[in-house]
């Protein structure tokens, strides 16, 4: 019993040591991160890129749709850390000449100042047709970073396209702060470690209480196999050892009449009366 009980409480500290060990690795600070500009979910905050050129042509027209989360558009957009977001970008041409849908990049910029340039995503090419007076559709999901959970940054959206001559467009199809928040929809190392002491708990209730009713048993069957004294009387007066005989033996011995010893003399004065 002790030394399972010693091994169950090693093992409860060993749970208890390793799950503090995750709980203390320190979150990335974006402060300090330097990486190399233009990578996909790269970071860079200690640089201030040029500004960036944004137009977009008369004769096109773009919306946004959040597919994942749903986005209603009255509030503050909520992203999940960690988890896919996918989005819609709806293109309509209204002019006379075509235009060819080049790529769509997505990017977290620092809220206070959006030249500062926090994650880049991945930049999609689609090199796309759209002929006048038509409507096209690109399909565009990144995964924030599980690090940016809890903060507010801005989201830019950027859609490259051009015209038939040639000439490029560069139009932000979403440029607004938003919120990445963290999901508990999973189980985090507290609650598992909760779940890993509760058993530890039940565990050694059920093996006090096995020991506990195996002790009381042992009890009661040592005072049930102990044998009753024999009560002889006074027809023992030698102090013989009766216990290795039978119960009935016993029983017929107790119940015999007792007949008092004679010496020779008196057994003979008795046989010679009788004659």
């Amino acid at each position: 019993m002790k030394k399972f009980n010693t091994l169950l409480v090693l093992f409860v500290l060993i749970i208890t040591f390793t799950i503090n060990g995750a709980y203390t690795q320190e979150d990335e600070n974006i402060d300090d991160i330097v990486d190399i500009e233009g990578e996909d979910n790269s970071v860079i905050t200690d640089e201030e890129p040029e500004d960036e050129i944004t137009n977009a042509s008369s004769d096109a027209e773009t919306t946004i749709l959040f597919t994942k989360p749903v986005y209603n558009g009255l509030s503050t957009l909520e992203l999940p850390a960690g988890n896919l977001v996918e989005l819609l970008v709806g293109f309509t041409n209204k002019g006379e000449s075509d235009f060819i849908l080049e790529s769509l990049d997505a990017s977290f910029r620092y809220a206070m100042d959006f030249n500062f340039y926090i994650q880049n995503f991945s930049t999609v090419t689609y090199n796309k047709i759209v002929k006048s007076k038509h409507e096209a559709t690109l399909a565009y999901s990144f995964i924030p970073s599980e690090n940016f959970a809890g903060r507010p940054f801005g989201f830019n959206i950027n859609l490259n396209y051009k015209d038939a001559n040639g000439v490029s467009f560069s139009e932000a199809v979403y440029n607004e702060t938003v919120q990445i928040i963290e999901l508990d929809d999973g189980l985090d190392g507290e609650t598992i470690f909760l779940y890993v002491f509760l058993v530890a708990c039940v565990i050694l209730t059920l093996v006090g209480g096995q020991q506990l009713l195996s002790s009381l048993g042992r009890k009661s069957r040592s005072s049930n196999t102990r044998k009753a004294p024999v009560e002889m009387g006074t027809a023992n007066p030698n102090n013989v050892d009766y216990d290795w005989l039978p119960k009935e033996t016993l029983n017929r011995i107790n119940k015999s009449p007792k007949t008092p010893r004679q010496s020779p003399r008196q057994r003979k004065v008795k046989k010679t009366s009788d004659d």
